[in-house]
């Protein structure tokens, strides 16, 4: 592109009319850091700055930042935020800021993420600026978005301002599966993984590859899915991390990566589940796809995997034949 999108042919600002473009899964990845002193980077780690909350308050911040964008950049569109993520990080004179908006619609979440990562940093620079006056916001920048007729782009960081093209999502690998288990408890080593072995188990009877179990935090469980899909499996099997619990984060996690939801699946699951329990009304599961991977979120108990398993079996063949562009034969 060799104009700018946002003046019209006589050079005046306009909004962009999106409106005969697609709707299609958008995602940006921005970053910063706030520079600051060691001594500084130190009380935030250890959460003992005059003002408390540091970091989660810089998240709230940020989060409603990327929400605001278009109050706050007169050209920009109002988008429906699907996801917004705030993360940081630490060097030892820095605190790093790395932000995710999502979005399905047609045009762009690039603003969304920089809003993030601008917002979040100007709150830990208020946050700090009692003990460090000269504390400054750097670096922000876009990362990689994706969506859209151009696909994927990534920032070059060797080459500091310079682009090249992301790589394309790999192959997926046919009859493999990643078993992946949320579980505080089991990663610390404190409570037994009783779901993932025996989802193993199920998966190697029919002939899948496995992977895992692996087991992560309910903290930690988007890291956790990005493992899983970094070999791109066909099919990834989550336990645990789907009730009511303030901790339980699964569901959140498996919404930022998915493209397409197949809610019916999970519904059947639940349905299934409550003629054992009621409980299994309060499930949050989802069940969609990530590129051409499947990815169910399965509940944490070992009845209710079993419910879950017993409506996978007729139709995983059939559904991970029709993700892979083709369609079971008719008996």
């Amino acid at each position: 592109m060799t104009e700018l999108s946002h003046l019209d042919g006589e050079g005046r600002a306009r909004m962009v009319d999106v409106s005969a473009k697609a709707d299609t899964t958008r995602i940006a990845v921005a970053a910063g850091e706030l520079v600051t002193t060691p001594e500084v980077v130190a009380l935030v780690r250890a959460d003992d700055m005059p003002k408390a909350d540091v970091l989660s308050t810089a998240r709230i911040a940020g989060i409603s930042g990327a929400k605001k964008t278009s109050e706050l950049i007169p050209l920009c569109h109002q988008l429906a935020l699907s996801s917004v993520k705030v993360e940081f990080g630490f060097t030892d004179s820095s605190i790093t800021i790395e932000a995710t908006a999502k979005t399905k619609g047609p045009t762009g979440v690039e603003m969304e993420a920089l809003t993030a990562v601008a917002v979040a940093g100007l709150t830990l620079h208020d946050m700090v600026k009692a003990v460090d006056p000269a504390a400054r916001l750097d670096g922000v920048r876009l990362l990689t978005k994706e969506g859209g007729k151009r696909g994927s782009w990534r920032r070059d960081e060797r080459g500091g301002d310079t682009a090249a093209p992301a790589p394309a999502r790999p192959e997926v690998r046919p009859d493999s599966a990643t078993v992946l288990v949320a579980s505080t408890g089991g990663a610390r080593g404190t409570r037994p993984d009783t779901t993932g072995p025996a989802i193993a188990e199920w998966l190697t009877d029919r002939g899948y590859t496995v992977r895992g179990p692996l087991v992560y935090a309910d903290a930690d469980i988007a890291a956790g899915l990005a493992d899983a899909l970094a070999d791109a499996p066909a099919l990834v099997l989550t336990t645990g991390g789907t009730g009511a619990s303030p901790t339980d984060a699964t569901p959140e996690a498996t919404r930022a990566v998915l493209d397409r939801e197949l809610p019916g699946v999970a519904e059947e699951m639940r349905r299934v589940g409550t003629q054992v329990t009621p409980h299994a009304s309060l499930s949050r599961g989802l069940v969609g796809l990530a590129g051409r991977t499947l990815i169910v979120n399965l509940p944490g108990s070992p009845g209710g995997v079993k419910d879950g398993l017993e409506v996978l079996d007729p139709i995983l063949e059939h559904l991970l034949a029709q993700i892979a562009g083709g369609g079971a034969h008719d008996e």
